[in-house]
């Protein structure tokens, strides 16, 4: 334990100490963002869109080849937001902010699951799949707005 509290420290420093550090996983975790959760509420508006006009299929091939830009863009906030924990391990650890954009970023994780599994089953012509489609993207706009809201508030406690 003393290992990893020391590799923690060590971050800290480096991280705090270097301006070009800070910029790029900063960077890294707003570009994340930006590419995962721009992506993922297009596509969600999109479908709710699609199902008010009756274009779902189309939506549909829209939102399968989406998911790349999701996942790579949550790869990226993981990652970069894991370096930015290990910076400052003390102040986030006893956030309650930090654990609720944690609770919100599972959240996002589990409804995307669910929402891929409803596009597959829309894609085989289930109808019912539709309603499960629309709760979740607008749970995803939902959760995708207040996981970068608690993101901003992390900034000011």
């Amino acid at each position: 334990m003393a290992a990893l509290h020391d590799l923690f420290v060590t971050w800290g420093s480096f991280y705090a100490n270097h301006a070009v550090t800070r910029t790029l996983i900063t960077f890294a975790h707003i570009g994340g963002l930006v590419l995962a959760g721009g992506a993922a509420m297009t596509i969600d508006r999109g479908l709710l869109w699609s199902a008010r006009r009756g274009t779902e299929e189309a939506h549909l091939a829209a939102a399968r080849s989406s998911h790349g830009f999701v996942l790579w863009g949550l790869a990226l906030v993981t990652i970069s937001g894991l370096l930015l924990f290990a910076a400052d391990v003390d102040t986030f650890w006893s956030s309650r902010v930090f654990w609720i954009k944690m609770i919100l970023i599972a959240l996002l994780v589990v409804n995307g699951a669910v929402l891929m599994r409803s596009e597959r089953r829309a894609s085989a012509g289930e109808a019912s799949a539709w309603r499960t489609l629309r709760w979740t993207a607008a749970a995803s706009l939902v959760l995708w707005t207040l996981t970068t809201l608690a993101g901003v508030a992390l900034l000011n406690v």
